[in-house]
């Protein structure tokens, strides 16, 4: 089992930016895919971005593709998200999950076992 916990959440005005981090532990991060999901209010739980075991895959979703930016470190077995040019519609509960099976860099809600409890994001206009 992997454990995931996540922090870096706030509020913050459009433009901004945040950096979520995502600390695994249960496994090395090169040796999983790690994703960034997250829940609007109402709304279904949504693929972010995602990276595989090796690093050399990474998926974005179109709507925060160029803005955000997965990233790892190995050392801390730490996953992060950056996010830039924040925008209202980005205010949702950010959730970093894990595959354990996969080396690609997944993006489907069901492919990952394993959930953080999230931290939530929110962008003022």
């Amino acid at each position: 089992q992997v454990t995931l916990v996540e922090s870096g959440g706030g509020l913050v005005q459009a433009g901004g930016s945040l950096r979520l981090s995502c600390a695994v532990s249960g496994r090395r991060v090169l040796s999983i895919t790690t994703g960034w999901f997250r829940q609007g209010l109402g709304k279904d739980r949504e693929f972010v971005a995602a990276v595989n075991g090796r690093g050399q895959l990474t998926s974005y979703s179109d709507s925060v593709k160029e803005r955000f930016t997965i990233s790892r470190d190995i050392a801390k077995n730490t996953v992060y998200l950056q996010m830039n040019s924040l925008k209202p519609e980005d205010t949702a509960f950010y959730y970093c999950a894990a595959d354990r099976r996969s080396s690609d860099a997944s993006k489907g809600v069901r492919e990952y076992e394993d959930w953080g409890q999230g931290t939530q994001v929110t962008v003022s206009s």
